[in-house]
């Protein structure tokens, strides 16, 4: 049975395929025109686009152009070619200014970068372009339907953004190499002001400087712990409400404890000199 389906499947296939061919080799332009409407309706994208590409220079100029251009972009992008779909939607906006469906083109140009947004992991680099085009298009049609997805598309990417920026920052953490984490989560911290996670990055943060103190030669332990208890504070004021709390004080009395036990040793060095 599934055999026969398949040879069902592959001889439908040539069949379609030799009809599309005699298509393309027609010299009717209009014919073509027409065959390619049919094949995008039908949402067979990759006939549509082969016969819109070799109609686009042709009716350039002509009436039926703007619409030849608008599906031709729409059959890249959903045949998934999104760099080439961004481009001709940037395109339809120069070459039609004026056109009712600009503004949708230069939505869909910003939301062609979305598609290419990678997993978190992955260099972000789609994923800033999709946050600058989409507030350009919400500062330039502020009055557009299309804000409340396009913000919505923006807070989605920046999250991805704060997720991949704490990856990093827990990956100097897991490494050891507490310096650099407690700075990776500040500089989080910092470009993300508005996180519902600011009180656990600024814990992080703690916890990082505390090790880092910890792990110090002996000299350097007391000014460190001294970062780690103003680390706390500051944590107490910006976040009086936190769960955290009361594991930063813990830290903050820690870190006080090493510093007065420093300060021992250190003095009593100090009297052995003497005598």
């Amino acid at each position: 049975m599934k055999s026969a389906l398949i040879v069902v499947f592959l001889a439908l296939g040539v069949v379609s395929c030799s009809k599309f061919a005699k298509v393309q080799k027609s010299n009717d332009y209009d014919y073509k025109l027409r065959m390619a409407e049919k094949y995008y309706v039908a949402k067979k994208y990759n006939y549509a686009k082969q016969l819109y590409e070799e109609l686009f220079p042709l009716l350039k100029g002509q009436p039926q152009f703007e619409d030849l251009f608008y599906k031709f972009a729409y059959c890249n992008y959903y045949l998934r070619n999104y760099m080439e779909a961004e481009n001709l939607f940037k395109q339809f906006v120069e070459v039609f200014p004026n056109s009712p469906r600009a503004e949708e083109m230069e939505y869909m140009r910003a939301y062609t970068y979305y598609r290419q947004s990678p997993k978190t992991p992955l260099d972000q680099t789609n994923t800033e372009k999709t946050i600058g085009l989409m507030q350009t298009f919400i500062n330039t049609h502020p009055g557009s339907p299309r804000i409340k997805e396009a913000t919505d598309i923006i807070d989605k990417c920046r999250l991805k953004l704060e997720d991949k920026a704490h990856l990093s920052a827990a990956l100097y953490y897991n490494m050891g190499k507490y310096r650099a984490a407690a700075i990776a989560y500040t500089s989080l911290m910092n470009d993300f002001p508005d996180s519902q996670k600011s009180d656990e990055y600024k814990f992080q943060i703690i916890k990082s400087y505390y090790l880092f103190a910890s792990n110090s030669v002996e000299d350097k332990k007391p000014a460190r712990f001294e970062q780690v208890v103003t680390e706390c504070n500051d944590f107490v004021d910006r976040f009086p409400e936190s769960k955290l709390t009361k594991e930063v004080e813990r830290y903050a009395t820690l870190s006080r404890n090493n510093i007065k036990e420093i300060s021992k040793v250190i003095n009593n060095e100090q009297v052995k000199t003497s005598n």
